[in-house]
């Protein structure tokens, strides 16, 4: 309780800073990018060393996919159902899949299983949601975005495998993998140390520089539908497709946990610049990380009960 409460503190001083008005507009952004360059890539080669390779080492990889293809055929189906625009249904298809299993992920691992269980959420998030913010989304904003004439600005195939191997925690996961089984020179374990332990701190207050609460007209019900799948649907179906592994494997904990991860910062920002109900967009990532504080923790005590 003490690090979810430490957590919610990291985020009430991004919402202050924003609030008061002395820090530039694109500080978040400015945050954001320290965690990917520096970071991110710190804890990547603090934890990968200590990863055992086993088979179980695909259930993160797989899982998101699974969860993608579920979800989105599911918010499809009800947005047709109810009559949805295609704008909202092409949002909910981008927020809903798609959860924040780094920038809000990584610090409630830690607050909750601590920080060597990040390992695994970083497997969830770098063959999971990454790639599915390169791929899926792109898909998804090609096929519901309203018309605007400028098909230049869709990215090509060539764009999207290049933004995904120049991405620096890809990079350098790939790195740590070639490099496991070596000895890092003292100078270099001391520096990865110091940038991993900013990651937290740092990416909770950009979190709350960027939340925005704008509650859309006429969307309640999308968004209730959206956060209910994001929130609860999705981690109760991961944790029947893993019942028969158990959940006494951390491994198997933290992937349930990252399934139930608020819609991701990032995707919500794609839909929004997409046009895709915007309000709605932002709406489902502000909203989202606040249940998050309440359902995160009931699905820990869930999983320890389970186990």
């Amino acid at each position: 309780m003490t690090n979810l409460v430490v957590l919610a503190i990291y985020l009430l001083i991004g919402l202050i800073i924003k609030r008061a008005g002395k820090f530039p507009d694109n500080t978040a952004q400015v945050l954001n990018l320290y965690v990917i360059y520096a970071a991110l890539p710190g804890v990547i080669f603090t934890k990968v060393p200590s990863l055992e390779f086993s088979s179980e080492l695909l259930i993160p990889v797989i899982i998101p996919w699974v969860l993608l293809l579920c979800s989105a055929l599911f918010i499809y189906a009800i947005g047709r159902l109810l009559n949805w625009s295609r704008t909202v249904i092409g949002a909910l298809l981008v927020c809903v899949p798609l959860g924040n299993t780094s920038f809000f992920g990584f610090p409630m691992i830690e607050a909750f299983y601590g920080s060597d269980a990040i390992v695994y959420g970083l497997l969830y998030d770098q063959f999971g949601s990454f790639f599915g913010l390169a791929i899926y989304s792109t898909i998804i904003i090609a096929l519901f975005k309203e018309p605007s004439g400028d098909e230049s600005a869709r990215p090509s195939l060539f764009g999207i495998i290049k933004k995904i191997f120049a991405f620096p925690p890809f990079i350098a996961l790939v790195i740590a993998l070639l490099v496991k089984d070596l000895s890092y020179p003292k100078v270099f374990s001391v520096l990865v140390e110091s940038l991993a332990v900013t990651l937290v701190p740092v990416i909770m207050v950009a979190v709350g520089f960027q939340l925005k609460f704008r509650l859309p007209k006429g969307s309640k019900t999308p968004l209730f539908v959206g956060l209910t799948t994001k929130l609860l649907i999705m981690p109760l179906l991961t944790i029947s497709l893993l019942w028969s592994f158990g959940f006494d494997s951390q491994l198997v904990q933290v992937t349930v946990f990252e399934s139930a991860m608020p819609p991701m910062i990032t995707a919500g920002a794609v839909a929004i610049m997409a046009g895709l109900a915007p309000s709605l967009s932002a709406a489902m990532v502000g909203y989202g990380i606040l249940a998050a504080f309440i359902t995160l923790p009931l699905f820990y005590q869930l999983l320890q009960w389970l186990n």
